[in-house]
């Protein structure tokens, strides 16, 4: 496991106290590796951001499924397998983006999205993009509270 780094916050309350955040890599093999200079997910203090993932299978590489819906259903099992391995569950999650290629696929997109959570359901902003990695239709990214334990 790689070193954490340290975010040193001072408070200017006068009494010199001081805030500091452990930031701790995430790393799983049951979702794809990063392919780039990132992270799987970061934790900050209680605070887990999950890159955003696409619909890889992280035991061949390949893109999973034919529909957009297989798509979805293979990005939400990466996300999860990020939050597992960071402690947390899509029902610690605060917030995700949703990266379209194409907004016409929204409805398919949201139902295959709404299996995975209960209400309070997540923040949520959906946009629509030029093109995602890979050619894939969409990429969801999430930022979770982590349960103390």
């Amino acid at each position: 496991m790689p070193t954490p780094s340290r975010w040193d916050a001072r408070w200017p309350d006068g009494n010199g106290c001081r805030l500091l955040l452990v930031k701790i890599a995430i790393d799983t093999s049951e979702a794809p590796a990063a392919i780039g200079p990132y992270s799987q997910a970061i934790r900050a203090g209680d605070i887990v951001f999950v890159s955003g993932q696409i619909p890889l299978d992280p035991s061949t590489g390949q893109i999973a499924g034919d529909d957009l819906t297989s798509q979805v259903e293979q990005v939400m099992k990466n996300l999860g397998a990020v939050l597992a391995a960071a402690g947390c569950n899509f029902g610690d999650v605060a917030k995700t983006t949703i990266y379209l290629v194409d907004l016409a696929h929204f409805a398919v997109v949201n139902a295959a999205y709404g299996r995975f959570f209960e209400a309070p359901y997540p923040a949520r902003a959906t946009v629509q993009v030029a093109a995602l990695p890979r050619g894939v239709q969409v990429e969801i990214d999430a930022i979770a509270v982590a349960p103390h334990r």
